[in-house]
């Protein structure tokens, strides 16, 4: 039953996104708001898909942590799950993407037409300057930047080198970063054709003020938090784990 929910989820995207994606692309003459939310009703879309079609709602750990206004969230990364789902915890969302995904066909198009926050995810003094270039710019406008610090996905009991440009971005800008783990691999994995049915953990930290920190501090205590919480709301996969 479960391969079949994963096949007809997605039949019905490619079914369904390509129209929807030319629709978003003559938004582009549009104000950037109007764009971004050009993208709500195929983005809420897919979430009902997943709640209720895939069968992977989630728990919500922390709400009191969500703020009313426009922070950096820093996430764990295991899966697309999250990039549709985290729209839904935290409002007006914008997300880092590595520049090349607009170049995927209808679903890079669309993103290069809102546009998301697009960075080359390395560490030179460039790509630092133009993401809080973008950033400042977003976060100004009232969005939510969310950074998946790891910069790739990670397999769920594990973890990558934890990345500074969000961090550098919070030091730069004075935004509040709010940490989140989440362990949504352990239903969606990594390139994974077929879903598991069950519900993702998403536990929301308390916000890290970076004021008179240094963006390795504030990384520092992001990291800290969520692997900690990982190893608390996935303690079968982190047992072994000092």
């Amino acid at each position: 039953m479960a391969a079949l929910r994963s096949l007809l989820f997605m039949l019905i995207l490619i079914v369904v996104t390509p129209p929807y994606t030319l629709l978003v692309i003559l938004c582009r003459p549009l104000p950037h708001k109007t764009r971004r939310h050009s993208v709500v009703p195929w983005v809420n879309f897919v979430i009902w898909l997943v709640k209720h079609l895939l069968g992977i709602p989630y728990r919500l750990l922390g709400a009191e942590n969500v703020p009313a206004h426009s922070v950096i969230v820093l996430a764990k990364h295991q899966s697309a799950w999250e990039t549709f789902m985290l729209q839904e915890v935290f409002r007006d969302t914008v997300f880092v993407w590595k520049k090349e995904i607009k170049y995927i066909p209808f679903f890079g198009w669309a993103l290069a037409s809102i546009p998301m926050i697009e960075t080359d995810r390395s560490a030179t003094k460039a790509a630092l300057t133009s993401l809080v270039d973008q950033g400042r710019d977003r976060l100004a406008s009232g969005y939510t930047v969310v950074i998946f610090p790891e910069g790739t996905r990670s397999k769920p009991g594990s973890k990558n080198r934890y990345k500074v440009g969000g961090a550098h971005l919070a030091v730069e800008t004075g935004a509040l970063v709010v940490p989140v783990a989440l362990n949504s691999g352990e239903f969606w994995g990594r390139n994974a054709l077929f879903k598991k049915c069950g519900t993702v953990t998403v536990s929301v930290g308390p916000g890290i003020d970076p004021s008179g920190l240094a963006a390795s501090e504030v990384l520092a205590r992001a990291e800290t938090w969520i692997e900690a919480e990982m190893a608390r709301i996935s303690p079968q996969l982190y047992a072994a784990t000092p």
